[in-house]
Parts: C-alpha cells; sequence; structure tokens
C-alpha cells in the first residue's frame, strides 16, 4: 500500500498517524518515516484497512486494542546513563561529574 493510501485509511477510520502508532505500540517517527520509502510494511497497511473498514460499520476498535495491549516500544538511542546502548547489564558506575 502506498504511504498516501495508507493515510487515506487512517483518515478514513478518524485517526492520526501519531493515534495510529500509540495504538499499535510503535512512535510516530517511525511510521511517518514511511513517507520516504512511499508504502507501508503489510501489516500495518492490512491494520489501518480493518480499522477504517470497522469505522465504516460503525464498529468500535477501542475494546479490541485493549484486550491486545500493545506495548510501546522505546525510542532507539535511548539508553540509560551508565549502559551500552541500552543493554540490560548492570550498572558500570560511570558518572558524568
Amino acid at each position: 500500500m502506498t504511504y498516501d493510501d495508507f493515510l487515506g485509511e487512517l483518515n478514513s477510520a478518524g485517526l492520526s498517524v501519531k493515534r495510529f502508532a500509540d495504538l499499535v505500540g510503535m512512535q510516530p517517527n517511525s511510521v511517518s518515516n514511511y513517507k520516504k520509502r512511499g508504502e507501508v510494511p503489510i501489516h500495518l497497511a492490512l491494520i489501518a484497512s480493518l480499522l477504517a473498514e470497522m469505522s465504516a460499520r460503525h464498529i468500535d476498535y477501542k475494546p479490541v486494542m485493549v484486550r491486545v495491549q500493545p506495548v510501546k516500544k522505546r525510542p532507539r538511542g535511548g539508553a540509560i546513563a551508565g549502559r551500552f546502548a541500552g543493554d540490560k547489564q548492570t550498572t558500570l558506575g560511570f558518572t558524568n561529574d
């Protein structure tokens, strides 16, 4: 699906890119970055199309999303001070004093 078609589906569902990203547990920038490619991955296209269809049929998608409870991913580069690349390791004890 082209990025423009994807935006059309989101519009039909009454969603912004930010709201869609929140629903599927992504960062909004990660979704909007697909504009550069010109198309979105099939799984995002499918979700957007299903949400648009549910909206057209006046079916509330919110109870479904609550059941699924997607976990929002941490942004890349969001490492904790004293840890390398956010790896789950013990704190190294470095200070910025």
